[in-house]
C-alpha cells in the first residue's frame, strides 16, 4: 500500500514539474537548477512522511534545539 501511495506522490510532483521543465527552455540554468532541486526537495520530504509518519515537525526539532539553551539562560 505504501509503494501505491509513493508512485502516485511521484507521479503529482513530477508530471506538473515536467511541463514546467517544457516551457522554461528560454530560462536561464540557475532557474532550472532552482526548480528541480526544490522540486525534489519537496519529493524526498513527501516520500520520507509516508515511509515514516512519525517524523517529527519542523517547530519540534526548534524545540529540541533551543531547548537546553533556554535552560542555560534561566
Amino acid at each position: 500500500m505504501k509503494w501505491l501511495k509513493i508512485i502516485s506522490i511521484t507521479a503529482i510532483v513530477f508530471t506538473p514539474a515536467f511541463f514546467m521543465m517544457l516551457k522554461m527552455k528560454q530560462s536561464p540554468n540557475n532557474e532550472k537548477v532552482t526548480f528541480a532541486l526544490l522540486t525534489a526537495l519537496g519529493w524526498i520530504l513527501a516520500i520520507l512522511l509516508v515511509l515514516f509518519p512519525e517524523l517529527p515537525g519542523p517547530t519540534q526539532v526548534i524545540n529540541k534545539i533551543y531547548k537546553p539553551l533556554g535552560k542555560i539562560l534561566e
